[in-house]
């Protein structure tokens, strides 16, 4: 125990809770390491969440361009290119216009309908029709 004439005269009578113990136990060290790790762990599982806003907007509305935007996600997870992100979330949130599907119907039923013309047998002409009698002016 410490007594009285053992301490220097400027000393205090309590030692802070924060101050080191002898035996070498810093809880305030200890306490801040875990909340530092939370902390990183927390900030990683938030940023990567937020990589991958654009790819679950394309998943839930089935997007036809699901890979390209995967791919600009990924882009901008490695590069720290916040335009890839940019261009994921807008190939995500807007559908372009499918023109290639009605084009491709057209030909398939113009292709289909000369199929069956070149398949038919050549129709036999039609006899002239018998024209009316005419009675010369006067």
């Amino acid at each position: 125990m410490v007594t009285a004439a053992d301490l220097h005269p400027m000393a205090t009578g309590h030692i802070p809770k924060y101050v080191v113990a002898a035996d070498g136990s810093d809880y305030l060290f200890s306490v801040m390491v875990v909340f530092f790790v939370v902390l990183v762990v927390l900030i990683g599982v938030g940023y990567l969440t937020l990589h991958s806003v654009p790819e679950k907007m394309a998943h839930e509305n089935n997007h036809p361009q699901f890979q390209l935007v995967g791919i600009l996600a990924l882009l901008a997870l490695f590069t720290h290119n916040g335009i890839f992100w940019i261009a994921a979330v807008l190939v995500a949130g807007f559908q372009f216009p499918d023109f290639a599907t009605p084009m491709r119907n057209i030909a398939d039923a113009i292709r289909s309908l000369g199929q069956s013309l070149a398949h038919q047998p050549p129709a036999e002409p039609a006899p002239p029709a018998a024209q009316p009698k005419t009675t010369p002016e006067q």
